[in-house]
């Protein structure tokens, strides 16, 4: 189980990891870790994941996430597979537990009497600046 929250713990059955052959020159081992989250850890169908989670990862993850619903994380920081391995685990969690916070919900606050009072001062004098345009006569 890897834990994300004291409430929230994902099995590791979820999380399929693949290594890739790295890419340039020097990519003769298979040391980059791509952890694609589509067989194992489907975020649009895991059952560890409560819904309000969910859907919150779902908008967190942006690009990282394909049409199916399954979660890539690709780490290809360091040289072995186990820390590639670490890293993309860790960055997963860190994911989840960014969207296991709830977002703080916006009080709508009123004008005070004050500022209403000084924004129709101002609609006021614009108005005579603008009456003050019309043709002059004699």
């Amino acid at each position: 189980m890897i834990r994300i929250t004291s409430q929230l713990a994902i099995d590791e059955n979820e999380i399929e990891l693949q290594f890739i052959r790295a890419s340039g020159p020097a990519g003769r081992t298979s040391t980059r870790c791509r952890l694609p989250c589509s067989c194992a850890l489907d975020v649009a169908r895991s059952p560890s994941l409560p819904e309000d989670v969910r859907a919150r990862l779902m908008k967190l993850a942006g690009n990282r996430l394909t049409n199916e619903g399954e979660l890539l994380i690709e780490a290809k920081r360091h040289r072995t597979q186990e820390r590639n391995r670490q890293d993309a685990i860790a960055r997963l969690v860190e994911l989840i537990r960014h969207a296991t916070e709830k977002p703080k919900p916006r009080i709508a606050t009123k004008p005070t009497k004050a500022s209403k009072k000084r924004r129709l001062e101002t609609k006021k004098q614009r108005g005579e600046v603008k009456r003050g345009r019309g043709k002059v006569e004699d």
